[in-house]
């Protein structure tokens, strides 16, 4: 699959649509989008852990459910995902799974990145499936965002301390 630059930015705003609406429900802004090979979107997901109490509704998970359920088969194997944040361990165990062919990401995850920043599964000789890993898609939009959902979390918190105090 080659996608232009031009679809590569309209797919990573999706996912960055999708961030959108995890903040608005007070989840960490992390979005998923999946896609054909000519760029049609087959699933979107966002963060849902807390409003679900779910820890596996991360955006990935979603998207790659939506995706399985619109083809009717889990097998994704012409397709692409794009999301946010570098995949953790479990998304990226969902990734390899689903057969995807492609993973498309914003910002790296120092803590839990299972694309190389902590671990890199999909290249562990031994899985049947590698897919392709293009890391730093609008890298700085992406920390950025999550850099200023976790700053108003922590000045929230500064601010009940000082009340406290008080």
């Amino acid at each position: 699959m080659n996608f232009t630059k031009e679809q590569k930015e309209t797919l990573m705003q999706l996912a960055f649509d999708q961030a959108d609406l995890a903040q608005q429900q007070n989840e960490i802004p992390i979005g998923a989008v999946v896609v054909d090979a000519d760029g049609n979107v087959l699933g979107t997901g966002y963060n849902r852990r807390e409003l679900d109490q779910d820890a596996i509704k991360h955006a990935e998970v979603i998207a790659i459910q939506e995706a399985c359920a619109k083809l009717g088969t889990w097998r994704l194997e012409n397709c692409a995902i794009f999301v946010t944040l570098e995949p953790c361990p479990m998304c990226a165990g969902a990734i390899i799974n689903s057969r995807l062919a492609q993973v498309y990401y914003g910002a790296h995850d120092p803590k839990a990145g299972a694309a190389g920043s902590v671990v890199n599964l999909f290249t562990v000789e031994k899985f049947n499936h590698h897919p392709e890993v293009f890391p730093g898609l609008y890298e700085g939009k992406a920390s950025q965002i999550l850099k200023d959902f976790f700053g108003a979390i922590r000045q929230k918190r500064k601010a009940a301390k000082d009340l406290k105090k008080n």
